[in-house]
């Protein structure tokens, strides 16, 4: 399926830092308190609660010593499921969203109907993640899984039939778009019950956020020499082919589990809008979303407007990828060193300092800086989006599980949103300003919103929260089952 960029989407619940039974107030503010009541099961640094697929410790001195980190996350079958599935998925979607605006560009010959292929990958996440979130909850996650790759490959299947018009071409652009927020929530809901709820699922979360992102790079590619020696159709037909591979591994890779909440009674329509109301009447899980989707809204506008600031610091065509490609090289790289190098605590400590100056990188193109300057500001604010690792763990803490799924969905139809809305605003803004005041300023206005949302979610950290605001929360958790 259509992935979670940044970030993200197409999103933890007991602590897991080995120092998690002590009784002491948690060193960073916003990060879950531990129980200081019943003591949590101690596990090596990196390595959550064992999940299912994976063999417990033999206490033999002899034993090699289980798997750690990111090995320990492929030590889980499911998972490798999972990622294999996500891995083809997402490299079929972006050589289609490639060969598809190839396609209508051929078929129109309208630079406008070709760019609007590309922004309908974005419009339609808003809409699909909040009538549809109910499913992520109501049917069993294999199940909304298996479902949503095989609707997607169909309507790919209809694109790849010549008498398909162009508008029925945007038609299904937009329902595979639809789609994608409902699956990229259930699959993220899904990792808790693969992975427990610890640190294998912020390690795992992590893993797909890479692919997301080395996706980007190696998929436009691939898709590039795909179209050189097959026709738009010929290519789009390899998406069929992922989506129908990724349903598959899925479908047999996976185990089938209840359905979170059962059928309420109600219509999905209603019961998807009465999750969004609970998730984001929760003053706590508000902030941690809104501090996953801010950050990423501001730190777009760079990407967006790559093209003319290429032109304008008068750099060759050639170096617009690099221009391009420099944030996503940072975010890789960050994220690897965070979950391989850092324990569980001292993710949770960077958290709200990385956020907080994350976008100030940007800054530097107030000096209109020169190739090599830019991609190193854009390398580090790539870097900034690290702090995504720890706000994982925070944010399955604070949703209740009944809810999880919806929550997701909702989290990643957002992201997609506002990333699109950021893109939009820079355009905007760069028609009455020179295009490197408006990333200068986009980090500077980015780095001020974040700032307030740090202190909310400072304020919202467990042990913080008046005793009326915690018993509220409490009501609205018993009341969503």
């Amino acid at each position: 399926m259509p992935n979670d960029r940044s970030a993200p989407a197409d999103t933890s619940r007991t602590p897991t830092a080995p120092d998690a039974v002590a009784p002491a107030a948690p060193v960073v503010p916003g990060a879950p308190a531990p129980d200081a009541v019943t003591p949590a099961p101690v596990h090596p640094p990196g390595v959550a609660a064992v999940p299912e697929g994976v063999a417990p410790a033999v206490p033999d001195a002899l034993a090699p010593a289980a798997p750690r980190g990111y090995r320990a996350v492929f030590a889980v079958a499911e998972f490798r499921a999972v990622f294999a599935a996500h891995l083809f998925s997402l490299l079929g979607v972006v050589v289609s969203e490639l060969a598809l605006t190839v396609l209508v560009y051929d078929l129109t010959g309208s630079p406008l109907l070709s760019a609007l292929t590309f922004a309908l990958g974005l419009l339609p996440y808003l809409i699909g993640g909040t009538l549809f979130a109910g499913v992520a909850d109501r049917y069993p996650a294999r199940r909304v899984l298996v479902v949503c790759d095989l609707l997607c490959a169909a309507c790919v299947a209809v694109m790849l039939v010549p008498a398909t018009p162009v508008a029925g071409l945007l038609a299904l652009r937009c329902l595979v778009a639809a789609i994608a927020p409902v699956f990229t929530g259930t699959r993220m809901a899904a990792l808790t019950d693969i992975l427990g709820e610890g640190d294998l699922y912020v390690l795992g979360r992590s893993l797909l956020r890479i692919v997301s992102q080395s996706a980007m790079l190696i998929g436009f590619g691939a898709g590039g020499v795909l179209l050189t020696v097959l026709s738009p159709r010929g290519a789009i037909t390899v998406t069929a082919v992922t989506f129908l591979a990724s349903a598959a591994l899925l479908r047999f890779g996976t185990r089938a589990r209840p359905a979170r909440s059962g059928d309420g009674g109600g219509t999905l329509l209603k019961e998807s809008l009465a999750g969004a109301r609970l998730i984001l009447g929760d003053r706590r899980v508000r902030a941690l979303m809104l501090l996953f989707w801010v950050p990423p809204m501001f730190v777009v506008a760079p990407e967006a407007l790559a093209a003319p600031y290429a032109d304008a610091i008068g750099v060759p065509s050639a170096a617009l990828g690099l221009l391009l490609c420099s944030m996503a090289v940072g975010h890789i790289g960050a994220e690897l060193f965070v979950g391989s190098a850092l324990s569980p605590r001292n993710r949770s400590r960077i958290v709200l300092p990385v956020a907080a100056v994350g976008l100030l990188p940007l800054v530097v193109y107030a000096v209109r800086p020169g190739l090599p300057l830019a991609v190193a500001a854009l390398a580090l604010a790539g870097a900034g989006a690290a702090y995504v690792i720890g706000l994982d763990q925070w944010f399955v803490d604070a949703v209740p599980e009944e809810l999880r799924g919806r929550a997701m969905t909702l989290l990643t139809a957002g992201l997609m949103t506002v990333q699109g809305l950021g893109m939009a605003l820079a355009g905007l803004a760069a028609e009455f300003f020179p295009v490197h005041q408006v990333v200068a300023g986009s980090g500077i206005l980015g780095t001020v919103c974040t700032l307030l949302l740090v202190a909310e979610v400072r304020a919202t950290a467990p042990g913080r929260m008046s005793d009326t605001e915690g018993r509220d929360r409490a009501d609205r958790h018993v009341t969503s089952g």
